[in-house]
């Protein structure tokens, strides 16, 4: 038996998570998930290419046979959110992080806090918690 540790870096958050899923698929361990990751210039190619199940596109990355292919279908089809593509993200700041946790709290989603905040463009001046969450309640009950 051989053991190896290996270590593997992501630029990206959507191309660490789908490495992760990728390798939960039966017969696809780091080194195919990372070559899959290499097939497709952007990580959203390769979800959108599962989701609508395009396998003559994923067959088309080396090492990704047709069955293979089909696994990846099936067992990641619906495990993507939405369109599968990660909304990009503003950057954070700890009032944001507050406000979004207060307005997940009153039973908005998630997606629909992050959308909103990123409609809100930054003051130049500091941020206050009241002013960001009083915009944000004010779009999210339009």
């Amino acid at each position: 038996m051989r053991n190896n540790l290996s270590l593997y870096g992501f630029l990206q958050t959507a191309d660490k998570t789908l490495f992760e899923k990728l390798i939960g698929v039966s017969g696809i361990g780091p080194k195919l998930a990372n070559t899959i990751l290499s097939g497709m210039p952007e990580t959203s190619q390769i979800v959108t290419a599962i989701r609508g199940g395009d396998l003559a596109r994923l067959t088309r990355i080396p090492g990704v046979g047709k069955k293979t292919a089909e696994r990846m279908v099936l067992e990641l089809r619906d495990k993507f959110p939405g369109s599968g593509v990660e909304a990009p993200r503003v950057a954070t700041t700890p009032v944001r992080e507050d406000v979004t946790s207060a307005l997940m709290n009153l039973g908005y989603k998630q997606i629909e806090v992050e959308k909103t905040l990123a409609g809100i463009a930054p003051s130049g001046r500091a941020e206050s918690f009241d002013l960001l969450f009083r915009d944000a309640m004010a779009l999210l009950s339009k």
